[in-house]
């Protein structure tokens, strides 16, 4: 069979594809298997070995359209299920499709109404449930993260002072209401008696700055500095990973390493909280404040809906610090 897997974005989520792709090739016999994305995230398939062919939604809707007619898929998983993507299966007349459910009904309304009908079901399960008609079953070895050899970081990009280990704090997200503010950060960087790596993408690198400025040897900032699967190294060679809710936090559960994550507006419930391969002897410990308003989003915004943030505000930064501390040690 020859098979689409679609997924445009973002690091995240196409990382928890991955399981999909695994089970896909191991399960489904002489299966080829594409991989449909935007071009910014290529570099997160294009050396999964899984995937025979990766292609891309670049700047011609018309141009990547014939491409994928003339491929002739035998069967379409649809793992982003909007718009785009009911336009892609309406122009490939006739070949057989499934898709994820979104559980959009059950996530508004627990934002707006915080009704809690979402069931207890990881974005994994979910996206294999539209494997399902293809026989696939979830071989439960988590999540995948390929690099390419080319592409690996030198000692020497590694601090001295981090060469025998230190703790990975992702400092950044999509949205500022998923994220601590900078003097969070940096009181919780003072209350880490360890070497600290900052972690994020070049438009973290103002605040990675300001979170390092006067210990700039305990406190490396990265940001901007190493390209998405570099940074992606320093996540593997970190002893624990602190993040908030975003793609690194998936690509370290990949690596199977330990991780405090710390929720903003958006909740673990959501089934995105770090997944493990079954038998990991890596755990997450999670961070969230209980309140009245929360969550107030799926995704998130950029700044508080009621003014105060309490979500971030209120996080326990000498309680995140120790338990970053036991866990390390």
């Amino acid at each position: 069979m020859k098979i689409l897997v679609i997924r445009f974005s973002s690091i995240g989520d196409i990382v928890l594809t991955t399981p999909v792709l695994r089970c896909i090739k191991q399960q489904v016999p002489d299966a080829e298997l594409h991989f449909l994305t935007k071009k910014q995230f290529t570099p997160l398939i294009s050396y999964n070995p899984y995937v025979d062919k990766v292609k891309t939604l670049d700047t011609s809707w018309d141009l990547m359209i014939h491409e994928l007619v003339v491929e002739k898929y035998d069967y379409i998983i649809d793992l982003h299920h909007n718009l785009r993507t009911l336009r892609i299966k309406k122009a490939l007349k006739g070949v057989p499709n499934s898709s994820f459910n979104k559980l959009n009904i059950p996530k508004w309304l627990y934002t707006f109404l915080k009704i809690n009908k979402l069931p207890k079901i990881h974005i994994v399960d979910r996206y294999l449930y539209a494997a399902r008609p293809l026989e696939v079953k979830n071989d439960l070895q988590g999540l995948d993260f390929f690099i390419n050899e080319k592409e690996l970081i030198k000692e020497k990009d590694i601090p001295t002072s981090h060469a025998y280990g230190y703790i990975g704090i992702v400092i950044g997200a999509a949205l500022n209401t998923k994220k601590l503010p900078v003097e969070k950060i940096r009181e919780l960087c003072n209350s880490i008696q360890y070497p600290i790596m900052l972690l994020g993408g070049k438009e973290d690198k103002e605040n990675g700055d300001m979170i390092a400025m006067g210990d700039d040897i305990k406190i490396y900032n990265s940001c901007g500095k190493f390209s998405l699967n570099e940074s992606a190294q320093l996540v593997q060679k970190a002893k624990l990973i602190i993040t908030h809710d975003t793609g690194l936090m998936h690509i370290a559960a990949a690596f199977n390493k330990p991780i405090i994550s710390i929720w903003g507006n958006t909740t673990p419930l959501f089934g995105m909280d770090p997944y493990y391969r079954e038998n990991s002897q890596s755990a997450s410990t999670i961070f969230e404040i209980e309140l009245g308003c929360r969550p107030c989003s799926k995704i998130g915004y950029a700044k508080c809906p009621k003014g105060h943030f309490n979500c971030m505000q209120k996080q326990p930064i000498n309680l995140i610090a120790e338990t970053a501390t036991k866990m390390v040690n």
